[in-house]
């Protein structure tokens, strides 16, 4: 690959795939969103276990005549429900984007040139806490199972994607807490830039509904904790009563190409990837700058490398997670961008801005590249999804902003949208997704 000639190779989004609290099918999870649906509910072991937060967002599981249910032994011949973790998620979704994308490697050639770049935040807290309970038991070690490691490690959902799919270009698997998804988006897109493959299988999973992991996080007072009568209003993102985040899980899978890649094999193509900003706050361990320094340098970063400004930007998919300081900070990062000289200089435009973790709840490791997938079918269908539960809207987030509450915008054109993903440790990511034009 001659290096000059990398940085003009274009990336395009050809395939989507997500299970996730909405939905079991990107069609099923878009109609659900854009209809203001909810996928929080009481979580009974959180209760039983006397937590104070007894509600999450959960994948629904098993089987059901009148519902929606994902199958996991029907599709994974190897997975039994009680085996359900994030690796069945990364490849429950894996399979539907491929599909979406009309893509699967035979050639030895076309399984060089593809890969799979695909993180968690955590992982299975299931796994972790059974394995420690089995070894102090009575049978001890010789009840441990020897695929408890290969169950743990973060980056065997992209293993297990590229055994299955004979992905054997880069095989790549960040951990960047919340960020994950958008962060494994914007590496996949750079390996396609640098020639390192024509086609990467990208996004994030996570599945850590775990009372351990409730436990913990009630701890820094990070959950909603006075909506367990009300779940499905817990998460009210740019709402005055938020007072935390609700506990998801979930996987987000895209399938990037290189423009010609894609065009030469007549795939359809949702949207082209155009900036990828990244940033860190080096203020603390889990709260952001307040200034939101860090969110602007990477939306900042993400629109100067797409070439675009403030004006033509349409659409902010925001982390905002419903907590008190991160929905404010990253407000006050979104004004300062707008005027910012270098791409915004006192922007006319006002983008319109949401938060779709109302109706999904945090998916930690995946929000990132579920929340990616929703600001791609903006601009693919030209809706913009709401943030739902804002009944009481909060002044210090809505001045100068263009929050959509409640109901989505079905009547403007979107052409070009940002995903914010920021994660514990300062770590910062806005990814840029354009309409493509030739």
């Amino acid at each position: 690959m001659n290096m000059k000639n990398c940085l003009n190779r274009r990336v395009v989004v050809t395939g989507l795939g997500t299970v996730n609290p909405l939905g079991l099918s990107i069609k099923s999870t878009w109609d659900n969103l854009i209809s203001s649906q909810v996928g929080i509910d009481v979580i009974p072991e959180f209760k039983d276990a006397g937590l104070p937060v007894h509600i999450g967002a959960r994948v629904k599981r098993g089987t059901s005549n009148d519902h929606e249910y994902l199958d996991f032994e029907e599709l994974f011949s190897n997975r039994r429900a009680e085996d359900v973790d994030f690796i069945t998620f990364a490849l429950a979704a894996a399979k539907e984007a491929l599909e979406d994308a009309n893509f699967c490697p035979e050639t030895e050639e076309e399984q060089v040139r593809s890969g799979i770049a695909l993180g968690a935040g955590i992982g299975s807290l299931d796994e972790i806490v059974a394995g420690s309970e089995t070894l102090n038991g009575p049978r001890g070690l010789r009840r441990l199972s020897p695929y408890f490691i290969p169950r743990v490690l973060v980056n065997l959902a992209a293993g297990n994607i590229s055994l299955k799919y004979k992905l054997k270009g880069p095989n790549h698997s960040c951990i960047t807490a919340c960020a994950t998804g958008a962060h494994s988006i914007g590496d996949a897109t750079r390996f396609i830039m640098f020639g390192d493959a024509d086609l990467m299988v990208a996004g994030g999973t996570e599945s850590t509904m775990n009372p351990l992991a409730v436990a913990g996080f009630s701890r820094i007072k990070a959950l909603a904790s006075n909506f367990n009568e009300n779940p499905k209003e817990a998460s009210r993102p740019f709402d005055i009563d938020r007072s935390g985040f609700v506990m998801g899980e979930g996987a987000g899978v895209l399938v990037l190409e290189e423009l010609e890649h894609a065009k030469k094999r007549g795939a359809d193509i949702y949207c082209e990837v155009r900036g990828y900003g990244l940033s860190g706050d080096a203020y603390h361990i889990t709260a952001p700058s307040e200034n939101g320094n860090g969110a602007f340098r990477a939306m900042k970063s993400s629109l100067l490398q797409s070439g675009l400004t403030t004006e033509n930007l349409d659409y902010i998919n925001c982390h905002a997670t419903s907590t008190p300081l991160g929905d404010t900070v990253e407000c006050n990062a979104i004004r300062t961008l707008l005027n910012d000289d270098d791409v915004g200089n006192n922007c006319q435009n006002i983008p319109f801005i949401s938060s779709t973790k109302g109706a999904t709840g945090h998916l930690l490791g995946a929000a990132g590249a579920v929340e990616a997938i929703f600001s791609i079918l903006a601009i693919h269908t030209n809706v913009m999804p709401p943030t739902v539960n804002i009944n009481n809207p909060d002044a210090e987030c809505f001045k100068d902003l263009n929050i959509i509450r409640n109901d989505a915008v079905k009547n403007n054109e979107v052409n070009v949208a940002l995903s914010n993903s920021f994660g514990f440790g300062g770590t910062n990511c806005s990814l840029c997704f354009a309409k493509y034009n030739e």
